[in-house]
Order: C-alpha cells, then sequence, then structure tokens
C-alpha cells in the first residue's frame, strides 16, 4: 500500500469527484483512476460507488476514510516530531562506560555544574553500539582511523594491590610466582580489566585463587586493606587508596599495563555538546590520573 495511494483516496473522498481531485493533486484524471483501483483491489472491498456522473463513498470507503485521516496527519506530522526528538537528543550525551567508571562518573558530576540543562545517558558494563562516547579497555591498542570518529588514548600499568603488612612494607615491587598461594580479591563486573589480567596471568603461566569479589572498588579496597587477599590494580583509574593500608607494588614478570581509549563518534550533525564534554573528559582525566602517579 503507497503512501500516496492514500493521499489520493482522502483527496477524492473529500470532494467525491475524480475531475476536480485530479486538478487539486496536479495528476492526469486517468492515473488517478488507476490508483483508486488499486488501492480496491489492495483491500479487496470497494470504496467509491458511482452516483450518475459523480461518485460516493461506499459504507467501506467512509470506515476507510474515517480511520485513515487521522492516521495520515500524523504521518505527516512524523518529520516534525523527528526534529524535535533529534534536538532533544542534542542535549543528551550517551556515554558507554566499559572501564574507568568512577572517574568517568565524578567528571560528569563536575561537568554537570558547568552545564546544567545537559543530560547524560550511562550504559555501564555493558557493550552498546548507540553512543556519543565510549570508554573502554584493552592490553594493546591498535588504532584504525575510522571517518568521524576521534580517540584518545591513556597507557597505566597495572600493580598488585597488597596489605600494608609487615609481610610486604618493604616491598616495591614482586613476581607473581611469590604468590602462588595467596587468596586474590576480583572487582566484579570489570569484564575488560578482568580478560587483561587473565590473559596476562596465561602467558607467565601463573593462575589466580578468587576468594572474594565485589561489583565496588571501595569494597575490593576494602577487603584488600583487612588481608582476605591481593588483588590487581591500575595505577590512576580507580581512584585513590589509603598508603597506610595498602601498599601497590609493580609487577616484575613484564610489561603488565593497559590501555583506556575514550572515543567520540560523531553521530548526530552538529552534536557540540557531545564533543565539548569528550575535550573536558580527555583533559580532565588525563589532569587528575596523573596527579595520582605511584
Amino acid at each position: 500500500m503507497e503512501l500516496s495511494h492514500l493521499r489520493y483516496f482522502l483527496e477524492v473522498a473529500k470532494n467525491e469527484h475524480i475531475t476536480k481531485s485530479a486538478k487539486n493533486l496536479c495528476i492526469a484524471q486517468p492515473a488517478l483512476t488507476h490508483a483508486i483501483h488499486k488501492l480496491e483491489d489492495e483491500l479487496e472491498v470497494p470504496l467509491f460507488e458511482s452516483k450518475g456522473r459523480n461518485i460516493k463513498l461506499t459504507e467501506y470507503g467512509k470506515f476507510f476514510y474515517k480511520q485513515l485521516e487521522p492516521l495520515y496527519l500524523d504521518i505527516l506530522n512524523l518529520p516534525k516530531q523527528l526534529k524535535a526528538m533529534a534536538s532533544k537528543d542534542n542535549s543528551t550525551v550517551f556515554l558507554n562506560i566499559l572501564a574507568a567508571s568512577s572517574s568517568v562518573a565524578k567528571a560528569v558530576i563536575v561537568y554537570k555544574q558547568k552545564e546544567p540543562n545537559l543530560n547524560f545517558n550511562l550504559i555501564q558494563n555493558e557493550e552498546s553500539k548507540l553512543f556519543d562516547i565510549s570508554i573502554k579497555t584493552v592490553a594493546n591498542y591498535k588504532e584504525i582511523p575510522e571517518e568521524d570518529v576521534k580517540n584518545f588514548i591513556f597507557s597505566e600499568k597495572i600493580l598488585l594491590a597488597v596489605p600494608n603488612t609487615s609481610k610486604y612494607r618493604q616491598r616495591t615491587e614482586i613476581s607473581l610466582k611469590e604468590i602462588q598461594e595467596e587468596n586474590f580479591i576480583e572487582l566484579y563486573g570489570s569484564k575488560q580489566f578482568r580478560a587483561i589480567c587473565n590473559s596476562f596471568c596465561k602467558e607467565i603461566g601463573f593462575s589466580t585463587h578468587i576468594a572474594f569479589e565485589s561489583d565496588s572498588a571501595d569494597v575490593v579496597k576494602e577487603a584488600i586493606a583487612a588481608g582476605i587477599g591481593v588483588g590487581f590494580w591500575p595505577e590512576y583509574s580507580w581512584g585513590k587508596i589509603d598508603k597506610r593500608r595498602i601498599r601497590l607494588l609493580k609487577i616484575t614478570d613484564g610489561d603488565f599495563k593497559r590501555n583506556i581509549i575514550i572515543t567520540y563518534k560523531q553521530n548526530k550533525q552538529n552534536n557540540e555538546k557531545a564533543e565539548g564534554f569528550y575535550n573536558f573528559l580527555t583533559d580532565y582525566l588525563t589532569s587528575s590520573w596523573k596527579k595520582r602517579r605511584v
């Protein structure tokens, strides 16, 4: 069923006159008659009947006209509604956060104070293709140039967080082979970070015994400080630690690090607000993380 045929039907139904309707629609009368007949064939009911030289709506035609007219007006209004929706979307920045969630959340709070009318939609720990800005992590990132995409790459070491007990107090570095019997504490939900750590451990022939998991970095810190176990810890992006209770040791078994990739995808026309937050976010994270150097 073609939209143009519905428009033709509404015009003919209003006038109940083929010649006048064809003139109003700026089409030839035979073409209009053919379109109406085709519509009737599709619906399998007669919409008009002849009354002398004029035509009248059948009962089917009256019902169809009554139901179709408001729907057709709604269809005509769709472009305007979509434009309004797009304008609203340009006031919302869509974030897909797969890494450094606490740092990104702090950046959002700071930026909201500067731009109170800007909204944020956050999807965390679940990969999505519908985003303006994504934050993810991999072990070794190789950039592939893409049109309308900007990437900011930040590298950080992965360290071993241990309780500040006599066993570790004098240490600044450690081999994982020294802690074969230690329990490990993990941040649940950080899938990409866990995959990086598992891959590194596999390369050096080391396996972890997970004794405790939490979806909160603060709880993980408390568990390590309490001596329940040790855990892998990114150098900057999970926030500050209490150095009186936890030590961060360099792992000597290889180049244990990860890349954090912040991607801005220009998927909306003139979305200056998303690009503005992207520029702020990269500056904010770079500045705040470099202040935390171990």
